[in-house]
């Protein structure tokens, strides 16, 4: 799918059809709008819907199996967190980030889950290990989407991993935030990844931090969420990135 640099005219945005749209479709019917809402910014996120297309709330319902109604509403919430803009009669349009935007909300998530994922590490004791050993499913879960292909469901899977983990450090304003700022990453590079087989790689990662996380070796996961994190702006956005310097045995699984 081709990544727009440049401005897009006014008749172009409104005029294309959005293609390879892949979309789940939901079975049940409970909390039907934040189950929409979630997989829509998970489309968002992974580079599915893009900018210049324009989204009508029954095609998107067509896609995901339900009326047009929750979609409408979770386009509306949407609308709320400035991702997606409306336009009269037609749908939504996604809202567009400079890389100056994505590179500053990168180093803003650096900054607060770096230390706060290291200060859960720093609290392990008897009564947290059980709740850092209950993320593992969910690690697990990412690597098996990442060999499926499956991108929204992995950008789901790893947005509920990582604000799980957040929590554990008991700020809900901080897990609040983080999940913001997720909401406006862009990952157009993921796609590239899991068709040449190197998503694994990343997927790997959270099953490494869950370990060090519950040896306490703070220093060891800050490096290492320093690193995944890192993968947002470099090659999860299809861009060369900076190694950071891990220590074999510290991001060991």
């Amino acid at each position: 799918m081709t990544v727009h640099t440049g401005p897009v005219s006014e008749t172009a945005r409104t005029d294309r059809e959005p293609q390879g749209l892949h979309l789940p479709q939901f079975a049940e019917r409970q909390s039907l709008r934040q189950q929409v809402a979630h997989a829509l910014r998970a489309a968002l996120v992974a580079g599915e819907m893009r900018p210049g297309v324009l989204y009508s709330a029954p095609m998107l319902a067509e896609k995901f199996g339900v009326s047009a109604t929750p979609v409408r509403e979770a386009m509306l919430d949407l609308t709320g967190e400035g991702l997606v803009e409306p336009v009269r009669n037609k749908g939504f349009r996604v809202t567009e980030l400079s890389e100056r935007d994505l590179d500053e909300i990168t180093s803003l998530r650096t900054l607060i889950e770096v230390p706060t994922v290291a200060e859960v590490a720093r609290r392990m004791d008897d009564e947290l290990r059980p709740q850092v050993e209950a993320l593992r499913e969910g690690a697990r879960e990412i690597e098996i989407l990442a060999v499926r292909r499956d991108l929204i469901a992995y950008v789901e899977a790893d947005r509920r991993f990582h604000l799980a983990l957040l929590d554990l450090a008991g700020n809900r304003h901080l897990v609040s935030v983080i999940a913001n700022l997720r909401a406006r990453s862009r990952l157009y590079g993921l796609q590239r990844l899991a068709d040449r087989g190197e998503l694994g790689a990343s997927a790997r990662e959270h099953e490494q931090i869950i370990d060090l996380v519950l040896r306490g070796d703070a220093e060891g996961v800050a490096a290492l969420m320093e690193r995944h994190i890192g993968h947002v702006r470099g090659t999860w956005a299809g861009r060369g990135e900076r190694r950071a310097a891990v220590d074999s045995g510290s991001s060991a699984g």
